[in-house]
């Protein structure tokens, strides 16, 4: 039991290091490309695009890193975020998550 709540503490630390490594401002820059389906700012003015503004930071990271594995399928995500790198997900994640 002591092993597991050690583990599990590390990995706490572990992911909110990551979490804290983000950058937001970064993220923008790199967002600049999902303005056209997700909005200026995270609101999409269609209804067949999702609202990114305000979302859960590990959500976002998550829902990317799928459509880059193939976990999640859309041929039109896929080739927007095959190209970006582990940091650029954290931190279009960090600034979607940042917005209102």
């Amino acid at each position: 039991m002591k092993k597991l709540m050690l583990i599990t503490a590390v990995l706490m630390m572990i992911f909110s290091a990551n979490a804290l490594s983000a950058d937001a401002v970064a993220g923008e820059a790199k967002a600049a490309s999902c303005t056209a389906c997700h909005g200026q700012k995270g609101i999409s003015s269609m209804g067949l695009y999702p609202n990114l503004a305000g979302q859960k930071e590990q959500y976002l990271a998550k829902q990317i890193n799928d459509f880059r594995s193939g976990a999640r399928k859309d041929p039109t995500m896929k080739q927007m975020v095959s190209p970006l790198s582990d940091d650029d997900v954290a931190n279009i994640a960090a600034y979607y998550a940042g917005l209102e």
